[in-house]
């Protein structure tokens, strides 16, 4: 159920049911923010909340769009901190679109990012495949999401990200707590880049607002188009910083379709 509101304070308390949130609640708030475009993340208590600035999100009626069809599809209660003008709007430019829709947007990237520990890689090789924290069923570990807050129901998917987020959650892993220092000293692991079209294209890209992710699990075959490991593009051991190995990597990739496609 999707529920629009006027004001919104970020606290614990829901303006719905005047009580606590529960797992089953996000909210996402259209701001006149001129410093960030986007930010996520669960604070003082609230449910997961996406903020949006206005100003600087291009595309915030697709990206709300997104985020009414994810509560729906996977019935959650959705809070839009919106006015009513700004609801019309989105319903209007909206129309025709789904968050599960097959083909990509013009702004979407046609390339998807995804990184993971060197361990976890050998792991995803033997499998064939790259599965959600649910998936792999985990027992007496967390997600380091949870430390951000992240909602239970985003251990069913696979996350992507691109520039250095990916290599930040690597490090906070390996660290066991949130390190968003792109110049800390951490083991690099293995960095994915796969075909987002093909990916969308067999139905299987989900979109909720702020992420573009995938269900359960993500078949290496035919998506993986090429893996990116410190050996791979010319570090002298697997010691980096966030910053160098997502730099390198990208580089190294944008040189692999050159090539690959002489």
């Amino acid at each position: 159920m999707i529920y629009r509101v006027d004001n919104f304070i970020e606290n614990n308390i829901n303006p719905i049911t005047k009580s606590e949130y529960d797992s089953s609640w996000l909210v996402l708030v259209l701001s006149s923010d001129m410093d960030t475009a986007m930010i996520v993340g669960a604070n003082n208590g609230c449910a997961y909340t996406i903020k949006i600035s206005k100003q600087l999100h291009d595309d915030w009626k697709m990206a709300i769009g997104d985020f009414i069809g994810y509560c729906d599809a996977n019935n959650l209660n959705g809070i839009l901190a919106i006015s009513e003008d700004e609801y019309n709007d989105v319903q209007s430019y909206y129309a025709g679109h789904n968050n599960n829709e097959t083909t990509l947007r013009d702004y979407e990237p046609k390339i998807l990012v995804h990184s993971t520990s060197m361990e976890n890689w050998h792991q995803i090789q033997k499998d064939g495949m790259l599965k959600s924290w649910n998936r792999l069923n985990i027992t007496n570990k967390e997600p380091i999401g949870k430390q951000l807050g992240d909602p239970v129901h985003f251990s069913d998917y696979i996350m992507f990200g691109g520039g250095v987020s990916g290599e930040i959650v690597v490090n906070s892993k390996q660290s066991g707590k949130i390190i968003m220092d792109i110049n800390a000293e951490y083991k690099t692991g293995a960095r994915l880049y796969f075909d987002a079209e093909k990916i969308a294209k067999d139905g299987l890209l989900v979109r909720d607002g702020a992420h573009m992710k995938v269900k359960d699990f993500l078949p290496l075959e035919p998506y993986l188009i090429w893996v990116a490991t410190w050996d791979s593009i010319g570090l002298e051991s697997q010691f980096s910083t966030p910053k160098i190995f997502a730099e390198l990597s990208n580089d190294k990739f944008d040189d692999f379709q050159i090539f690959d496609k002489t």
